[in-house]
């Protein structure tokens, strides 16, 4: 029986847009709860508003800044998600993973010449011949 990972299109956690007006923060937060976004924007302008505008865009730009943006290509499994997080939250981090799985296929690779490219390999295959 094979082990199927989950997907991640329908339970995307919370981000950015990528197309959202103003740093995608109401377009992030609809997508996310499945809300409407003419409504979520006219929430936070009425909450502008109501706070004096400048506190409520204050916080709307820390949250533009603080939050993630949206993956470019939706992760379906849980390796691609936790290497879109790693690389959105440490792009050296996740960069210094991906070197060390290519160093390991690196090194599997030159196992597997060395086995290939011997004598006796060479004679093993000789004699399977025969």
């Amino acid at each position: 029986m094979m082990h199927q990972q989950p997907s991640f299109k329908s339970t995307q956690g919370l981000y950015r847009s990528r197309h959202g007006l103003f740093l995608g923060v109401c377009r992030g937060f609809a997508k996310w709860r499945d809300f409407s976004v003419f409504w979520t924007r006219v929430i936070v302008i009425i909450t502008m508003l109501f706070t004096g505008f400048w506190p409520a865009f204050l916080a709307y730009l820390i949250i533009g800044f603080v939050l993630k943006p949206e993956p470019a290509i939706t992760p379906e499994t849980i390796d691609e998600k936790e290497f879109y997080d790693a690389y959105a939250h440490s792009r050296k981090q996740a960069l210094h993973r991906l070197k060390n799985v290519f160093t390991e296929l690196d090194r599997r690779t030159q196992r597997l010449e060395n086995k290939i490219t011997s004598t006796e390999f060479d004679w093993d295959r000789r004699l399977d011949r025969s």
